[in-house]
């Protein structure tokens, strides 16, 4: 099953966004995805002239795109070489799982918003693409899921700061489930990702957020404890 990777970009963007800010965003984004979908490798090295061409721009909107994403610590620049892909290293990316555990319950301190129908109809739709990934599953399916799930969650507050820093730190982590999943995993981690699904959209039809961040947070907790199990002794 080829999953809709438009479920990425599910956020509506800003009314107020000029021109200029949402051709920045979308940018920021579309790279951001193939890294995280590890389209853009650990090690690959981008190319400005190449994107700039592609995605019709000049080099210099580009370039305020490929600087965010290495604030983000997503690429790197290296003298002589140019700018990198940075690699994925779960012992390091331990503490920052840790963080994003203990931001979760925030979701329902922190400006949270009323849950609406539309919220429902994305849980639903996400869950429904989920359980046809168990049918089919397949690591960049998983994914892709996985990704729209945290927007979904994300954008059940209102409050930017706690937005803009559980968004920097989930990208950081993002990409750990596509490099370190084998064939073996990838069935068991789309049905465990189902049953995450279907819990938070338990919690988004009884409107009950602060039930929402605490499932996050032990759903991230879960996880961050299975990565650390896959990772070899002294790793």
């Amino acid at each position: 099953m080829d999953h809709d990777i438009s479920l990425l970009h599910a956020s509506e963007p800003e009314s107020n966004e000029s021109a200029a800010g949402r051709r920045f965003r979308e940018l920021h984004d579309q790279i951001r995805s193939r890294i995280s979908l590890l389209d853009y490798p650990p090690g690959m090295r981008l190319s400005e002239g190449e994107l700039a061409d592609e995605f019709g721009v000049s080099r210099t909107p580009l370039r305020r795109v490929l600087w965010q994403l290495q604030a983000e610590g997503l690429l790197k620049s290296v003298q002589g070489v140019g700018t990198l892909v940075t690699d994925i290293d779960i012992g390091e990316l331990y503490q920052v799982y840790q963080l994003r555990m203990e931001l979760s319950p925030l979701l329902s301190r922190l400006s949270p918003r009323p849950v609406t129908a539309d919220d429902i109809e994305r849980f639903e739709l996400l869950y429904n693409n989920c359980i046809a990934l168990v049918d089919e599953p397949s690591a960049r399916g998983y994914s892709i899921i996985n990704i729209a799930t945290f927007h979904a969650l994300a954008d059940m507050t209102t409050n930017e700061p706690l937005r803009d820093t559980m968004e920097r730190l989930f990208y950081q982590t993002a990409r750990i489930w596509l490099k370190s999943l084998t064939d073996q995993d990838v069935r068991r981690e789309c049905k465990s990702l189902s049953r995450e699904i279907r819990d938070y959209r338990d919690a988004v039809r009884l409107g009950d957020l602060d039930a929402l961040g605490h499932i996050w947070r032990a759903h991230t907790s879960s996880s961050m404890t299975r990565l650390r199990l896959k990772q070899p002794e002294g790793g």
